[in-house]
């Protein structure tokens, strides 16, 4: 589902703005999928993202964040943030703040709900002989 639009890599390797997901697909998806449909996978990059669909009135589980800060897009159908202090209701185009240490919860509505997360990259596993490893406290 990449929608390059003519976009691409310059030959000396240089990276460029382009178009990596049309989300007006999504409607064409199988009512029924679930989880991550698209993932920002581009090397050298310093942010994640991905576009989420939860099928109708199914519901990711109240849960935290402790260390990352979490923008939330809706792109297509309807939910519901669920919050500590309430229910937030989601349409299309709700752009939402998850700050970190955050309780949250979502729940799609009657058409499902699909959704653009964007956060800070997390750094990845780093795998060391014993002999250079680094004091990094606990477990």
């Amino acid at each position: 589902m990449v929608a390059d639009g003519g976009c691409s890599n310059r030959a000396d390797g240089a990276p460029v703005p382009r178009v990596l997901f049309d989300t007006g697909t999504l409607e064409t998806l199988d009512p029924a999928s679930t989880g991550a449909v698209w993932r920002l996978a581009e090397p050298g990059r310093q942010l994640d993202a991905n576009i989420v669909r939860i099928p109708s009135e199914q519901r990711v589980e109240t849960h935290a964040e402790p260390d990352l800060d979490v923008l939330l897009v809706v792109v297509a159908g309807d939910g519901t943030l669920v919050t500590p202090d309430g229910p937030c209701p989601l349409v299309e185009g709700s752009l939402a703040w998850l700050p970190h240490g955050s309780t949250r919860g979502l729940v799609a509505g009657r058409r499902g709900m699909s959704y653009l997360t964007v956060h800070r990259r997390r750094p990845g596993m780093r795998i060391q002989s014993a002999g250079n490893r680094q004091d990094q406290g606990p477990g």
